[in-house]
């Protein structure tokens, strides 16, 4: 392991890179080396998986063989699925609209058609399907297409009314053409329309069956090339369906008739039916209904054949939701869907059309749905589905991601998830079971947790590349539902959605969840096996407002210096009624419901409901608190929170302060404006406004360099006494002068209005962190050093906090105690001591005391993620209680109670030396303090021109760094605590807020975010990750005997009454028909046409599987090979045998006996 001068490591930053500046404070003494085992060479970025629902669906197919699903989506994506944990994302380079797949049944290969009339085929024998070949169609717009099984030549009918043939092996034309004018009658005088259907007769494979949009059928005849019959009906076709013995086939038209037609009468259709219309007395033809979108056929061996549609409807169902149809014998089922129907298909045994197709299930599509119906047991059943699709059963607000977690979680949570999940499921197993399981050598656990609009949070099991349900909590069951328009209006700070989570904090070794939602709310939950009945929810109502105060001659009533407090068990602001914790909600809290004037006051925004709480095993509400109303107006959004177990405490901020809550003992600690929190012998660094949006005349510009912002009021050094690390007043505005004009040079006009369109995006949306309801200010996010207006909105809110055990002091006497960092929108960086009594019955009792040390550094931006390491460079965790019930018994509480509060042990500290180092990264830059001297030893600029929009401190391969994700697409990895960047990838552009909103790093290289609103995408910046990628995926494809085909039968193979084969390849080579026009369609040879062959070439795995293929094949063709010679054996046998009893019955007779 190579260890790092701190000096030497300066000198080769400061060479390497210009866009990053690390310098070292001027000590007299030379730091510690510090080593650091991760390099440039661990981190490479890639896609691993993606989950949930295709966002947009609009096709699909199946593979009844291999026991695959595909799904073709709107932006050109392919989602293809198989049994539990097999998911597979691929996606079109143009991001056309799938308008159709058909697989090339147990071949491993897809066919994919664009609305860009282009078609492509996918090869699915590799773990990463790519595309073999493409076809771009440059005359004709694509309609439709048919691949009949075990056939290599694909059908494509088009907008004109034509059908082209395509040879799938090559992807060249055949010069076999059907032209509209030569398959409808010569005396049609208009356009038949779009060809809506190609299908082959099931007995005849040199029929081909055409539909045609204007409600005309051909059927063609592809050896004479003529037109065989004609089926006209006077509305247009949606869908046609065969018989399997090929003698009828069914229309579904745009008046909701069903038609059924005999191949050989084609005058008129021998059955008209209106499934869903109603039938007059007089005979009349019934009214008509909505368009029968699709209809599907399948007999059964054993009794009536099934017929499943969608659509058909009356039209006066107003407000009816979509339905399916069974209808099987005399019976028809009705089954009403949550979703419109996007597509649906029938699951049957057999892949052949010629035989009974025996069907037992029915795959479902919807537009944000998959519901597979079991036709098996009475009543339609679903089946349970395996997959992850429900992420968007109410739009995700917020999402946290764990890697590496205790190994007891997961089954702790899926035994009390399971006692959750619903009834009344088909008792078979899941129909879509192809594929099989990536063999990764990652075992760790990892847990997802995603927050939502309805106020529910759910946990997910992550592991190996999976995302499996565990668990789900419903917050909005602690409040009272608003039963009309005039109770909802009461309070509400939000419009819609009031229980959405606006963050949360989790601690996966104590279990407990505190949760923040965007009614002003938080509520702690702790986990037990057990379940409870709560008479009253334990709430608390905390009353934070800003004042407004003159910062050179502060008002006496309106400020109070909280720091010269060595213990504040509680600090309300003056002039208000303090915080109380009430066992029985009030709208009112603890105050009025209006102020003198009639404004709201006292009143939280969600009534806590006053009935016993039914709480389930697993999460229990513990606390709830809830800001007020102040004097008419609103409380504000929570910015940040953070819980930790072993203190008992919950700390969160907003754009008015921060509050401390103790969940123990149910009480407010602390409850400060944001300029209060500040050391007395710092001049207020902002003015004090109230929570409405007011313009100040503060302002501010952030400085590239260390050292204060240097402007009037706002810019002034906060800690300006003789122990202050910074310059002084006078210095730092002139600095602040010399540097506004420098930047303004030095940024051109062009950068600066990027960033500004960039800033105003980001400010624009209520989903953010800091400053929520500042919608029309450019810069509250990042302030650029391209800045020169010094006249913006001044609100600082909490942004960032972190419980850790240091040095509250700039000496290193005694050992580190409980702290809070306390990080702004301003981009200070402040410390909040903690003073906690000894012993659990002291501490239960005797209040906790609190104080405020001032500040410990300024970058530029708004900070973001706090860390602390120690000597050696390893992470410091906050200290943790060990989980234990506590609804369990007295024994097995005290056994658990010995583990209380076990405290993080403290690094051992050197006299004279610093023993700590505290991270802190903001929107722009990141810093590395050493403690407790709190003096900088390492700074980096991140980004100049755009600004950070998440960061986290993690653990990789044995070391740590800091993990970043720009506005500008960018994904960056420091090094700690060197600060040397180690990765930079242009990975995407923020095209979207939700891609902000719930982008999270975790530990081990992982990261996460939601990339529509249906789905999650998982990514790694880990290079062993990238390397063992191939092996942790699962296989699509499977080596699978091809089912055999259905026996002709005595009778039939006698008088020739069975399936008859048609050879395609005389018929449609190139030597029958001739070369194809070169201008109607362009061949493009795939990306994956070189690299997917060695990728399916690569490895003893796919040598065997398919050498077994070949082997099957080959012994498959020798059987039927063998059972002909046998055949023919056994007839000359029999002639043999009949030949020489003739010759003996004849033998001495003469010929006039004969």
């Amino acid at each position: 392991m190579k260890k790092f001068n701190i000096r030497k490591v300066l000198d080769g930053l400061t060479a390497v890179s210009s866009s990053s500046s690390a310098s070292q404070t001027g000590a007299g003494k030379e730091n510690d080396a510090v080593p650091e085992s991760l390099q440039s060479e661990h981190f490479q970025l890639c896609k691993t998986v993606r989950h949930g629902f295709p966002h947009q669906p609009c096709s699909m197919a199946f593979d009844p063989v291999q026991k695959i699903l595909a799904v073709g989506t709107l932006t050109g994506a392919l989602r293809l699925f198989g049994r539990a944990g097999v998911e597979c994302y691929c996606q079109h380079e143009s991001g056309a609209s799938v308008i159709q797949l058909q697989f090339l049944i147990n071949e491993g290969a897809l066919v994919s058609a664009l609305a860009d009339d282009s078609i492509h085929l996918w090869n699915l024998r590799q773990k990463i399907p790519a595309i073999l070949h493409s076809l771009k169609f440059n005359r004709e717009r694509i309609t439709y297409c048919h691949l009949p099984f075990q056939s290599k030549w694909l059908y494509i009918g088009t907008e004109r009314g034509n059908i082209h043939i395509v040879n799938v092996e090559s992807f060249t034309l055949s010069g076999y053409v059907i032209m509209w004018n030569k398959a409808i009658e010569l005396s049609t005088k208009t356009h038949p329309g779009p060809v809506v259907h190609i299908s082959d007769n099931p007995m005849d494979e040199g029929k081909l069956l055409i539909g045609f949009e204007c409600g005309v059928v051909v059927l063609w005849d592809l050896k004479s090339k003529k037109a065989d019959c004609r089926y006209n009906y006077d509305e247009a076709i949606h869908s046609v369906a065969w018989h399997h013995e090929g003698k009828q086939f069914l229309c579904s038209h745009s008046d909701g008739t069903l038609t059924t037609w005999n191949i050989r009468t084609p005058a008129k259709p021998t059955q008209i039916i209106t499934p869903h219309g109603k039938q007059p007395k007089d005979g009349k033809k019934p009214e008509p209904c909505k368009p029968i979108l699709k209809v599907e056929y399948k007999t059964t061996r054993a009794g009536d054949p099934f017929m499943v549609l969608s659509g058909g409807l009356s039209y006066d169902t107003v407000g009816r939701r979509a339905c399916l149809t069974v209808m099987h014998g005399k019976s028809t089922a009705v089954l009403e869907m949550d979703f419109p129907i996007v597509d649906f298909l029938t699951l049957c045994e057999t892949p052949y059309p010629n035989d009974f197709q025996e069907p037992y299930a029915v795959v479902v599509l919807l537009e944000r749905d998959l519901v597979v119906i079991d036709l098996g047991q009475i009543g339609y059943p679903i089946f349970e589905s395996p997959y992850p699709l429900s992420i968007h059963e109410s739009p995700v607000t917020c999402c946290e991601y764990f890697a590496d977690c205790p190994a007891e979680l997961i089954p702790a949570l899926y035994s009390v998830g399971s006692r959750q999940k619903r009834q009344g499921y088909s008792k078979k197993d899941w129909p879509i079971s192809g594929g099989n399981w990536g063999q990764g050598t990652e075992s760790y656990p990892e847990i997802i947790i995603t927050g939502h609009a309805d106020g529910s949070i759910k946990f997910w099991d992550a592991s190996a590349l999976m995302l499996q349900v565990l668990y789900k909590l419903k917050t909005a069951k602690v409040f009272e539902r608003a039963r009309g328009k005039e109770e909802k209006a009461n309070a509400d700070i939000v419009d819609e959605d009031p229980f959405a989570i606006q963050t949360l904090c989790w601690c996966p070794e104590s279990r407990m969840l505190c949760v923040a939602g965007v009614s002003a709310h938080v509520i702690v939950y702790r986990f037990s096996k057990q379940e409870v009945a709560t008479a009253n929810v334990q709430l608390l109502e905390v009353r934070m407002q800003c004042e407004l105060s003159d910062v050179d001659s502060p008002d006496a009533t309106g400020e109070q210096t909280p720091t010269q407090a060595s213990s504040l068990p509680s600090s309300p602001q003056d002039g208000e009624p303090p915080a109380t914790a009430s066992t029985q909600p009030s709208a009112g809290g603890n105050g009025s419901n209006s102020s003198a004037d009639g404004h709201r006051d006292n009143i939280p925004c969600l009534q806590v409901r006053s009935s016993p709480l039914k709480q389930s095993p697993g999460y229990q509400v513990e606390l709830v608190v809830q800001l007020v109303w102040v004097s008419g107006e609103p409380p504000q959004q929570i910015t940040s929170l953070a819980i930790n177990s072993s203190y008992g405490l919950v700390v969160f901020g907003n754009s008015n302060g921060l509050a401390v809550v103790d969940y123990l003992q149910k009480t407010l600690l602390l409850n400060l404006g944001t300029s209060e929190l500040y050391s007395p012998s710092e001049p207020n660094q902002r003015q004090p406004c109230s929570p409405r949006k007011a313009r100040q005349p503060s302002g501010a510009l952030c400085d590239s360099n260390d050292g204060p912002n240097a402007a009037e009021e706002r810019c002034k050094s906060p800690n300006s006494g003789s122990n202050s690390p910074f310059n002084s007043d006078d210095e730092s505005k002139a600095k602040f002068i010399k540097k506004v004009k420098y930047k303004s040079r030095r940024f051109s006009k062009t950068v600066a209005n990027d960033f500004a369109r960039m800033s105003r995006k980001i400010s624009s949306s209520n989903d953010q962190k800091p400053n929520p309801d500042s919608k029309d200010v450019l810069f509250s996010r990042s302030r650029s050093s391209s800045m020169t207006s010094v006249d913006r909105e001044s609100r600082e809110a909490v942004c960032a906090l972190c419980f850790c055990e240091t040095f509250p002091k700039k000496s290193s006497e005694g050992a580190p105690s409980p702290c809070v960092l306390v990080g702004t929108t301003q981009g200070s960086v402040m410390l909040v001591a903690l003073s906690l009594p000894h012993g659990d019955d002291h501490r239960l009792m005797q209040p906790v005391g609190i104080s405020s040390c001032g500040t410990v550094a300024r970058l530029k931006g708004g900070i973001l993620t706090m860390a602390l390491l120690d000597a050696a460079g390893a992470v410091l965790p906050a200290s943790y209680e060990p989980w234990y019930d506590p609804n369990a018994s007295d024994e097995e509480q005290e056994k658990e109670k010995s583990r209380w509060r076990r405290p993080a042990s403290p690094p051992s500290s050197q006299e004279g030396h610093d023993s700590q180092f505290a991270v802190l990264c903001s929107e722009k830059q990141a810093k590395v303090l050493a403690m407790p001297s709190q003096t900088r030893v390492y700074k980096h600029s991140i980004t100049e021109s755009s600004f950070v929009l998440r960061a986290d401190v993690v653990q990789m391969g044995g070391g740590n760094c800091i993990a970043c994700l720009c506005a500008n697409g960018h994904i960056m990895t420091l090094s700690l605590p060197s600060l040397r960047p180690l990765l930079d990838v242009n990975y995407l552009p923020l095209t979207d807020m939700r891609i902000a909103r719930t982008f999270c790093f975790s530990n081990l290289g992982q990261a996460l975010y939601l990339t529509s609103p249906t789905e999650v995408q998982r990514i790694t910046y880990s290079q062993e990750t990238c390397d063992n990628l191939q092996e942790m995926l699962s296989e699509l494809f499977t080596p699978v005997e091809t089912p055999e085909a259905p026996n002709k039968g005595f009778f039939k193979g006698l008088f020739g009454g069975g399936a008859q084969s048609l050879d395609r390849e005389d018929l449609f080579g190139e030597t029958a028909s001739g070369k194809a026009s070169r201008s109607l369609a362009q061949h493009i040879p795939g990306p994956g046409n070189m690299e997917g062959m060695k990728g399916a070439a690569s490895g003893v795995v796919g040598d065997l599987a398919r050498a077994r293929v070949a082997l099957d094949e080959r012994g498959q063709k020798l059987g039927e090979l063998e059972e002909r010679t046998a055949a023919m054996m056994a007839s000359a046998d029999s002639f043999s045998k009949h030949a020489h009893d003739m010759m003996l019955k004849y033998k001495d007779k003469k010929w006039y006996q004969l």
